[in-house]
């Protein structure tokens, strides 16, 4: 639970890391949640393959502005996540090459935390 509670919290915080339970816990969660809110909303019917693409429809304002939310909190947890590994937030601009860019992006968020990180900060302390 504190995990998730800091997600919200910490969102605009870009200069610290976060572990890869601080990272995952909210990630799960917040794909639960969509995935429920898009089912009993019905407006699942406007999402592309990516959860976090939407095509822009009048019917659509409150889906856009749901996931532009859970975009925003899922960026910078993720600059988070990468600090942690001992890797710059640049690194999210990987996700630009389809497929392989989110493999790569994946399999960085899964990395160990690095003890040696120029971040040391975590984002429980700031």
């Amino acid at each position: 639970m504190r995990s998730y509670l800091e997600f919200w919290t910490k969102l605009f915080v870009f200069n610290a890391s976060a572990t890869r339970k601080q990272y995952w816990i909210p990630a799960i969660v917040n794909y639960l949640i969509m995935g429920i809110y898009f089912g009993a909303s019905g407006e699942y019917k406007y999402l592309y393959p990516s959860v976090y693409q939407i095509s822009l429809h009048s019917e659509s304002l409150t889906a856009t502005i749901v996931l532009f939310v859970f975009w925003l909190a899922t960026f910078t947890i993720r600059a988070r996540r990468l600090h942690d590994t001992d890797r710059s937030n640049w690194w999210i601009l990987i996700e630009i090459i389809p497929f392989l860019g989110d493999l790569v992006i994946f399999i960085l968020l899964l990395l160990p935390s690095n003890p040696n990180s120029r971040w040391r900060v975590n984002q429980s302390n700031t």
